[in-house]
């Protein structure tokens, strides 16, 4: 029942007064036996987060996959100056000449903006080189680890169609609120709709609208991947042709095992346009995976970065006041 807990929960976590008990009948278990087990893997390192999972872009936010070069006896400092930026989401040491991979995001109201960001973090980390590296198109972010080991290779991606929203005071108020990790009670979103002096029927309306516009992309929980058995994981990048990029982009994501799937612009130094990030259970399964993609796409020019080392991994929170005084200190 584990098992099937952790897949559903990174699938769609319930919105509503009391989402454990939705999981329990779904399982065939109690509330009191789902909240338990919840706990246990919360202190486990198993589930990381349970949270919403915001498109930075459609909250007016500018972001970018960065690669800096940093000789091996300056990573560490690089690292804790680049995690020092709030909008650092993801920071990863990688068995590649480029060896530290991060992802940042400005705020809308930056004075700076991204470009002259990632030039004062160049600056301060002493990188010998950067590449640039923003979404062009994306073809998947899904990150569900099989915990089920029932999974099927392959899945199809389905395209989705959003409905305009403009944003009101309230919205950016639940935005605040679901970003945050949940407690693992009955009702954690109870101390949610206190705050925001609401009731629960307009708070979970409001999320919806969120939902229906692509604003939140999903609400889920987000796994320790190699606490929960995935230890290999590796960013696959590709160089493939342009005329056939988005073609050969949705095939690698129809993979099950591909959790991010990413057009992004290559450059004389970095000839790789196409991005796809694969987990598995070992290193060995990690590679059948993208050789497999490679053979099933006619694909030769491409190479394996693992992550040896974790900086930093969190989730985006949005509308941070930290933003600004990481600016201001500039």
């Amino acid at each position: 029942m584990k098992d099937e807990l952790l897949f559903q929960m990174q699938n769609s976590f319930p919105l509503t007064q009391r989402p454990f008990e939705v999981l329990a009948k779904t399982l065939g278990s109690t509330e009191t036996e789902v909240i338990t087990m919840v706990k246990q893997l919360k202190e486990d390192r198993i589930i990381r987060q349970t949270s919403a999972i915001f498109d930075t872009k459609r909250l007016g936010y500018r972001s970018s996959l960065v690669a800096f070069k940093i000789q091996e006896g300056d990573i560490d400092h690089a690292a804790a100056i680049i995690n020092e930026h709030p909008g650092v989401s993801h920071n990863y040491l990688r068995n590649h000449a480029y060896n530290l991979w991060f992802t940042i995001a400005v705020a809308p109201d930056s004075k700076l903006g991204l470009e002259q960001t990632i030039g004062i973090l160049r600056q301060r980390a002493n990188a010998q080189d950067a590449i640039i590296l923003p979404t062009l198109k994306m073809f998947k972010i899904s990150v569900k680890m099989d915990t089920t080991g029932k999974r099927a290779k392959k899945e199809e991606v389905a395209k989705v169609s959003h409905k305009a929203i403009e944003l009101s005071p309230l919205h950016i108020d639940v935005i605040k609120e679901l970003q945050k990790d949940i407690e693992i009670t009955e009702e954690p979103f109870k101390g949610a709709i206190q705050r925001l002096g609401i009731a629960y029927e307009r708070f979970f309306e409001i999320a919806g609208e969120l939902q229906e516009s692509g604003v939140m992309r999903r609400f889920a929980s987000i796994l320790n991947h190699r606490n929960a058995g995935f230890t290999a994981n590796a960013m696959s990048v590709w160089s493939v042709p342009e005329e056939s990029a988005e073609e050969i982009g949705r095939q690698i994501a129809s993979f099950s095992a591909v959790s991010h799937c990413y057009l992004r612009p290559s450059f004389p130094n970095w000839p790789y346009n196409l991005f796809a990030m694969v987990h598995a259970k070992s290193a060995e399964e990690c590679n059948a995976i993208i050789d497999e993609i490679a053979k099933e796409n006619h694909l030769s020019g491409y190479e394996k970065l693992y992550s040896t080392k974790e900086f930093k991994k969190v989730r985006l929170e949005y509308f941070s006041p930290l933003f600004q005084e990481w600016e201001d200190g500039v």
